[in-house]
């Protein structure tokens, strides 16, 4: 129950709102009001004030903050590695972005069970504002994503680079596309602060996407122009029937080590980093 309590008392940290907190986490105003007052009870310190102005977290709620984060990380850690069975020493989730899982995942989960044989891996694939959430939460041991959200208690390294190209079926130059036929892609802040005002007269284009995959395969139905990785922009100009725009230039993409401030210094957590920095930095795609 402490747990629910910490849950609750975190959201509302966020929200600043008993009726922003009580959809969001499916409960009634009356169930979050009864938490928060329990876990004020339970403290003897008023966590919040509430006026016509709003609800305010008092100098008591903002010095429990620190240590309710950290007690529901510890908390979920200490879940899942009572829940895991069987015949494994370690049981690992880590989750990838979801650009980078058809070019690398196969050799970055054969390198992780290299150095981790006797480890369970449980890999998840999803964007980087969701995965920083999920490492605050300890859902996540380690993450590998294109933007680093600065939270408390996260640490980010950069460990690689790669790399966006501009293909099309109908064009040889930028000045070429039609803007009806290009797909205005949106895969990570950082690239679009390079692509966008590069393509500020496609922005009234009918398609756009933030996965890779998905402008593949709009490419190979529909044909017309996209920025794809470069891995895919080669394997669509192989086919013949598209080719790389002259005059656009590669964009680059960063891609980050994540993981929970506590976990930097970690053996296990470092020799995982090395595998994905190593394989990154031998891609035959940068440069």
């Amino acid at each position: 129950m402490q747990i629910d309590l910490l849950e609750t008392f975190l959201d509302l940290m966020d929200t600043k709102s008993f009726n922003r907190t009580a959809d969001r986490l499916n409960l009634t105003q009356s169930t979050v009001s009864a938490r928060i007052n329990a876990l004020e009870t339970m403290l003897g310190k008023k966590l919040f004030t509430r006026s016509r102005a709003g609800t305010q977290p008092t100098p008591a709620g903002y010095r429990l903050l620190d240590h309710a984060r950290t007690l529901r990380h510890q908390w979920n850690e200490a879940r899942r590695s009572v829940q895991s069975t069987g015949n494994f020493d370690h049981s690992i989730r880590i989750g990838i972005q979801h650009d980078l899982a058809s070019n690398h995942i196969a050799d970055w989960v054969a390198g992780f069970r290299t150095i981790l044989p006797k480890a369970a891996f449980y890999i998840d694939l999803d964007f980087s504002n969701q995965m920083s959430i999920d490492l605050l939460a300890g859902e996540l041991d380690l993450s590998i994503m294109f933007t680093p959200k600065h939270m408390p208690d996260l640490h980010h390294e950069l460990i690689g680079e790669i790399g966006y190209r501009l293909v099309s079926s109908n064009a040889k130059r930028i000045a070429e596309i039609e803007p009806k036929r290009y797909i205005f892609t949106r895969f990570s802040p950082a690239f679009e602060k390079v692509h966008n005002p590069m393509m500020a007269d496609l922005a009234e284009a009918p398609f756009s996407s933030g996965q890779n995959i998905t402008v593949c395969g709009l490419l190979s139905s529909l044909g017309g122009s996209a920025y794809v990785l470069e891995e895919s922009a080669a394997d669509l100009v192989a086919t013949q029937e598209f080719d790389y725009v002259e005059d656009a230039p590669r964009i680059p993409q960063g891609v980050y080590c994540a993981m929970h401030l506590r976990n930097r210094h970690s053996h296990v957590h470092r020799r995982l980093l090395e595998t994905v920095r190593r394989q990154l930095g031998s891609d035959p795609g940068r440069g």
